[in-house]
């Protein structure tokens, strides 16, 4: 009676031993991974996705490698020609090629410090040689030397770049802060120069538009003047007709005498006007002067066309 519960239990544990062993026997691997198996501390082979069979307590999966796609972001802080400090980012897109697990697990140690000296690498000696602005412009020339610098270095140790992105060039604050002085420096000179510009051509439209204006009114004067000197003329030849022996120095008189009592007449009808004393016989002076001048003036316009004694001496 005895003897038969004890070849039960170590029955019983025979078969959970068995059970924990043929646990160990296999092991699976999901999709777009790889596992690395070692046979006593030396490599075996690499385990692809799904059931796997592996020695137990012989052999043993020492990593899984992922073959996914990975994402790091590498930002590089260097100077520029000009001595503008910026801030590169990188963002790196790299996997590990299936058939060279073993060189990405046994080969390289850190893959992200590798990518990353890498790419400092590549930076430091790009940015120095060019100026702030050449670095907006050349961000994919620096990623193009980035990949091809990694993809060159990584592929020996199992490991493909797929791109490497410049996303965005940062500057320090103060290199901001300079360029936007700039920039509002260089737009507030344009707009300085429309305004100087929009002032001069109002000027010039000023100053075409009084010439214009002046010339105006100096034709007006002009026409308005022969209008009064054929007015007069015309006076006085209806005068001299009407009246017969008149001497038109007494009709220009009595012309301008009527002239005067019209002013008179004008100037009368404002309100706010406050004649003076005065006499009529200012307008007689004014009139000889005036008859003075016209003399003279026949005169000197005589002796101008009169040759000179000696032209007519040999």
């Amino acid at each position: 009676m005895d003897i038969f519960p004890l070849g039960l239990a170590g029955g019983l544990i025979v078969l959970v031993m068995f059970i924990i062993i043929l646990s160990k026997c296999f092991f699976t691997v999901h999709t777009k991974q790889a596992a690395v198996i070692e046979k006593f501390g030396k490599f075996e082979r690499i385990a692809g996705p799904g059931l796997n069979f592996k020695i137990p307590f012989i052999e043993k999966v020492v990593y899984v490698e992922d073959l996914n796609m990975q994402l790091m972001d590498v930002p590089v802080m260097s100077k520029t020609q000009d001595d503008a400090t910026v801030t590169v980012p990188v963002r790196v897109q790299y996997y590990v090629l299936a058939d060279k697990v073993k060189e990405a697990y046994y080969e390289l140690d850190d893959p992200e410090d590798q990518i990353k000296a890498h790419v400092e690498n590549v930076i430091l000696s790009y940015i120095p040689k060019i100026n702030l602005d050449d670095t907006y412009q050349q961000e994919d020339q620096i990623a193009k030397r980035i990949k091809e610098s990694l993809s060159t270095v990584m592929a020996k140790f199992g490991y493909s770049i797929e791109n490497a992105l410049v996303t965005k060039i940062v500057p320090a604050d103060a290199v901001v802060k300079a360029m936007n002085d700039i920039n509002a420096a260089r737009r507030e000179k344009v707009a300085t120069e429309a305004r100087a510009e929009a002032n001069k051509i109002t000027l010039v439209r000023q100053a075409e538009a009084e010439a214009e204006a002046k010339a105006l009114a100096g034709q007006g004067v002009a026409r308005e003047r022969k209008a009064i000197v054929d007015g007069l003329r015309d006076s006085v030849l209806n005068f001299e007709e009407g009246i017969q022996g008149v001497d038109p120095h007494e009709v220009m008189a009595l012309l301008m005498m009527t002239q005067y009592f019209d002013a008179l007449r004008d100037i009368g009808a404002q309100s706010n006007t406050i004649l003076l004393p005065h006499s009529p016989s200012a307008v007689t002076d004014l009139y000889a002067q005036l008859r003075n001048a016209i003399t003279a003036g026949n005169l000197a316009a005589m002796k101008s066309v009169e040759p000179p004694p000696s032209a007519g001496k040999k």
